[in-house]
C-alpha cells in the first residue's frame, strides 16, 4: 500500500475513527511503517501546519487532528523497534519557572510531534537547571520555552545562561513563545529563534535544524 490519501484526509478533517481504521488498513496490508508516519501522518500534519498558518484552519481544528495523529501513532509506535523510530530533531520543551499556563505549550508540543520530532515535555514551571538537565539527558536539538506572564520573562534568560554554563548552549537550539513575548526580546536574550503560535513554530523548529 502505498497511496496514504485517506489517512491523510482523516487526519486533515479531524476523523478520529477513520484515520484509525485507515492505519489499521495500512499496517494488515503490509505497508512500510516510516512511510505510513512520514507519508501518511506528518504530510497530513504539515498541510494542518499550512492551513494554520494561512487562516483556512483555526485552533480547535488543529487540536482535533493533532489528536487524530496521535491516536493512530498509537497503533504503529509500539510496531517500531528501539531507535527505529526516525525523527527529525529531539525537542525539550515546557513553560518557565513560576508560569502555570499549559495550553498554547501544548499545542505547540502537539503540532511539532505530528511534524515528526521527538518532544520531551516538562510540564510547567520548569527551572533553568530542570530545562538543562533534561537537555543533556535526552541530547536534544532544540529547547522551547512558553512564558505567558511578563513577570515570568526573564527565566527563559536565565535558563539561556544555565544552558552555557552547562556547556551545551552550542549544542542546543533555543526557541522562544508566549503571548508576551516579542522578536525583540528573543534576540535581547540571544534565543536562536521566536515563534508567535504554533503553526510558526514547527516552521521555526524545521528551518533551525534546516530540515526541508
Amino acid at each position: 500500500m502505498s497511496d496514504f490519501k485517506g489517512l491523510t484526509e482523516a487526519v486533515i478533517k479531524g476523523d478520529i475513527q477513520t484515520a484509525v481504521a485507515e492505519t489499521q488498513t495500512a499496517l494488515d496490508a503490509g505497508a512500510n511503517l516510516q512511510d505510513i508516519l512520514d507519508k501518511g501522518l506528518i504530510a497530513a500534519m504539515d498541510q494542518v501546519g499550512e492551513k494554520f498558518s494561512t487562516g483556512q484552519m483555526f485552533v480547535p481544528q488543529m487540536l482535533r487532528s493533532a489528536k487524530t495523529m496521535q491516536e493512530c501513532m498509537k497503533l504503529i509506535k509500539p510496531l517500531f523497534q528501539e531507535d527505529e523510530l526516525a525523527t527529525k530533531g529531539k525537542v525539550v520543551i515546557g513553560t518557565v519557572r513560576q508560569d502555570l499556563h499549559d495550553i498554547g505549550k501544548n499545542l505547540v508540543a502537539m503540532m511539532m510531534e505530528g511534524a515528526g520530532f521527538a518532544i520531551t515535555d516538562l510540564g510547567v514551571d520548569v527551572s533553568p537547571k530542570d530545562f538543562t538537565q533534561k537537555a543533556q539527558e535526552v541530547g536534544a536539538d532544540i529547547v522551547a520555552m512558553s512564558a505567558l506572564l511578563s513577570t515570568t520573562m526573564p527565566a527563559m534568560r536565565e535558563t539561556i545562561e544555565a544552558l552555557q554554563e552547562a556547556g551545551i548552549r552550542d549544542k542546543v537550539k533555543v526557541m522562544i513563545g508566549g503571548a508576551p513575548v516579542t522578536e525583540n526580546f528573543a534576540s535581547e536574550i540571544k534565543a536562536d529563534s521566536y515563534a508567535p503560535d504554533a503553526g510558526s513554530a514547527v516552521i521555526a523548529a524545521k528551518k533551525l535544524l534546516s530540515i526541508s
